[in-house]
């Protein structure tokens, strides 16, 4: 692996502008694209043997999976509107359509899927919206698919970060079997600014080190955490927002921080 930060490139015929893989990431259970697709505009295809998430960033669609069928769903038109999206959780081993009834962004969260759940619609009014932290470590949460909810594997959450303030700080990490205490999570960050000119940082490292990248990422980029801590931090002027899709052995989110910046939260 090379870096651990993917940039967005153009629309390809499915408007995808994002992709990642296991296979491209060089793990075992997050999948993560994001598509831009204009209004009318069709994505069609197979869950496989994954379960999905699929979140509408902005935007307007019609999404539909064998009987299930949610029309024109959809009302945040910009994601720094801050209200929780509309998502559709899928099974593995189920064929789907999404139709964009406007001008759309959708991003597909996925994971190793059990066969265990139906199809679903997760609305707006079933996201828990929190605060965490405070002073210049304030973050703003919104739980689209957190583990109260049913899922084999994915675990979904949008994050909000004031300009000037830090996020999934102090520093943590989920890379070790050991629950109740720590559990093993592979994670994506997808990331936007407002202003979108502006970029944000983000810093992946592991106790001895063999992992430590710091990386500039900006509008669309998504940083990519096989293990260590991964804290960001959103400069003046800049509002940071970032779609969290975890998934691991086992669906639990059990981290440990960083026992250098333990004292933060002793304070």
């Amino acid at each position: 692996m090379t870096s651990l930060l993917v940039r967005p490139h153009a629309p390809d015929d499915q408007g995808t502008v994002l992709d990642i893989t296991p296979q491209s990431a060089g793990w075992d259970h997050v999948g993560f694209r994001v598509h831009r697709l204009a209004r009318g505009q069709r994505l069609e295809a197979n869950t496989g043997d994954r379960e999905h998430c699929l979140v509408l960033l902005t935007g307007r669609a019609t999404v539909a999976c064998g009987e299930h069928r949610w029309e024109d769903i959809g009302e945040r038109m910009d994601i720094f509107e801050k209200v929780p999206p509309y998502a559709v959780y899928l099974p593995d081993g189920v064929s789907f359509e999404v139709e964009a009834t406007t001008d759309m962004e959708l991003a597909v969260c996925s994971a190793p899927g059990h066969g265990n759940h139906e199809p679903r619609l997760i609305a707006p009014d079933r996201v828990k919206q929190t605060t965490r932290g405070g002073g210049t470590n304030t973050r703003h949460i919104q739980d689209i698919l957190p583990e109260t909810e049913p899922a084999d594997s994915l675990l979904v959450v949008e994050v909000y970060t004031p300009a000037g303030n830090w996020s999934s700080y102090p520093p943590h990490k989920h890379d070790v079997d050991n629950l109740p205490e720590e559990s093993i999570l592979e994670e994506t960050y997808y990331h936007r600014l407002n202003p979108s000119q502006g970029f944000a940082f983000q810093r992946v490292y592991t106790d001895d080190r063999s992992l430590d990248e710091t990386m500039a990422v900006e509008n669309g980029c998504c940083v990519m955490v096989p293990r260590g801590y991964h804290p960001v931090g959103a400069p003046h002027g800049y509002e940071l927002y970032y779609l969290n899709v975890m998934a691991g052995p086992k669906r639990k989110w059990k981290f440990q921080n960083d026992p250098a910046h333990e004292w933060i939260v002793k304070q």
